[in-house]
């Protein structure tokens, strides 16, 4: 018996010594636009979980360069969204070296209005990014990430409309979009948020794969898109 538990000591104390091993960034499949959702502590739900389901079902779809979705934080310690769910991040921009990055998602978060407009980390993550990618979207104040980071500048854009007067005041300089559900202006579309997020989403979708399979994305989703029926504007 004496022997036995100096044994299972010895075994505790090598398990003891042993360093954990980090965990393995995700490995993306090759050939499809990469879509990066910056995610925080606070992030809503619903800017969140609206584009990605509409991104990730482009998966489902043959003949067509699909998706890769995936999420991108400051580390890849788990963060909660405002309603509470635990998301461990895919990757993290000051700790991993990340994929080249399509198509960027900023969704709203808790403390867009303030202190996440003072992080100038996120910030500068967000301008490289911008800078390589084909296309950024936001939803709801996401809006005032990107207008924080420069990235509007000379773009009409719009967001939450309960914050579009405190967007004005705190960007006059921007041109801001009233009554809409989202702009696309450039490589930047911006949208109200909400349950509206589904149809900035589909919007892109459109752009990049035709009407039919947004059509066929929404209808998956149960949702009926016809985009002349949505309120918009597209910047030539």
């Amino acid at each position: 018996m004496r022997y036995l538990i100096s044994f299972l000591t010895l075994l505790v104390a090598g398990y003891a010594c042993q360093k954990p091993t980090a965990r393995e960034s995700r490995e993306l499949p090759d050939n499809r636009y990469n879509v990066a959702f910056l995610v925080m502590n606070g992030t809503y739900n619903t800017e969140l979980t609206a584009p990605y389901d509409i991104f990730q079902h482009t998966i489902f779809r043959q003949g067509i360069k699909a998706m890769n979705v995936f999420t991108v934080a400051a580390t890849r310690e788990p963060i909660h969204t405002f309603e509470g769910l635990q998301i461990t991040p895919d990757f993290g921009y000051l700790t991993d070296s990340l994929p080249p990055i399509d198509i960027l998602v900023v969704p709203s978060a808790e403390h867009h209005l303030d202190t996440d407009l003072e992080d100038s980390a996120m910030l500068a993550f967000v301008r490289r990014t911008a800078a390589q990618a084909t296309y950024v979207t936001s939803h709801c104040d996401g809006a005032f990430v990107l207008a924080q980071a420069g990235l509007l500048d000379g773009h009409a854009s719009t967001t939450f409309p309960g914050d579009l007067a405190l967007y004005k005041e705190r960007f006059p300089h921007l041109q801001v979009i009233d009554s809409v559900y989202f702009v696309h202006d450039g490589k930047f579309i911006t949208s109200a948020g909400g349950a509206r997020s589904f149809e900035a989403a589909l919007y892109l979708t459109q752009i990049l794969y035709g009407e039919q399979i947004a059509r066929d994305l929404a209808a998956g989703l149960v949702i009926d898109w016809q985009l002349a029926k949505v309120p918009h504007l597209i910047v030539p």
